[in-house]
């Protein structure tokens, strides 16, 4: 007696990716509608089924990642305050469902010519690496300084915001880094510490970047601080609680990012 097995079909999602983090997906879009729908990043993120705070972190990912902010935030209580998406935010939305009927097309007229689809799922599958910082932001190398061991590369920010990397120059050549090329300034939250009125202090950081804090998600040991730097661009920084109270951080209010150059990591397409 033969055994029918059930016929493989394809399947397919679609991921716009930069410097090699997932920069914008079907469930990234579905947040982005409901935030233009609800004007709210908390309702919108229950209505997707995901936590306040992780819809926040993708808010910010995503922000940091375009060339212009997607959405656009005021600042409120727990409430999330106003939230609307941008003009890029709507355009780019229109432009990920004209990409996902033409997949969805692609994928229907695939499994129809190839017929018994058998092995295939293992020939397209796609394996990608992703990244774990928090901080990923996009620029242009505007200052590349070579010494014996190590460089010294500037990453100047659509917001116009700099951020400098020390790396080896055997870094620099695997990555075929130049002034002037697109790069990615890549920094963990745990590496991010946060200061306030540091006008008359001297710090040896090479990377204190000022703006307002944006965010403030506390627990019992940690909180998440998130501080706007314009630009459409968010630092987020893991601070203990009691640096938390004792800075006093509270959203609206002033506080710098302060990272050292070691701890960026330059990432390229």
């Amino acid at each position: 007696m033969s055994k029918t097995k059930n016929p493989i079909g394809i399947e397919g999602s679609i991921w716009f990716q930069k410097s090699q983090s997932r920069f914008l997906g079907g469930d990234r879009i579905a947040l982005l509608e409901k935030i233009d729908e609800l004007g709210s990043i908390n309702s919108a993120a229950k209505a997707v089924g995901i936590s306040y705070k992780t819809a926040w972190h993708l808010v910010n990912m995503m922000n940091n990642l375009s060339e212009k902010p997607l959405v656009d935030r005021m600042t409120g209580g727990k409430g999330g305050g106003g939230t609307v998406l941008t003009r890029e935010g709507r355009q780019v939305i229109e432009k990920y469902r004209i990409v996902q009927e033409e997949h969805r097309k692609f994928v229907e007229n695939l499994e129809e010519r190839l017929g018994d689809t058998g092995n295939l799922y293992q020939f397209l599958r796609r394996i990608s690496m992703r990244i774990s910082a928090r901080n990923t932001f996009s620029g242009v190398i505007t200052e590349l300084t070579r010494d014996a061991v190590n460089a010294e590369i500037i990453i100047t920010l659509n917001g116009g915001q700099q951020i400098v990397s020390t790396i080896t120059n055997g870094a620099i050549d695997n990555l075929g880094l130049k002034k002037g090329m697109s790069a990615y300034a890549i920094v963990k939250s745990s590496s991010v510490m946060v200061g306030r009125d540091l006008q008359d202090k001297k710090l040896s950081a090479r990377n204190i970047i000022c703006g307002t804090v944006q965010r403030v998600i506390e627990d019992s040991v940690n909180s998440e601080i998130d501080i706007e730097i314009g630009g459409g661009n968010s630092i987020s920084a893991i601070i203990t609680e009691t640096s938390t109270s004792r800075l006093n951080l509270k959203e609206g209010e002033q506080a710098c990012a302060i990272f050292k150059a070691s701890d960026v990591i330059i990432g390229v397409n």
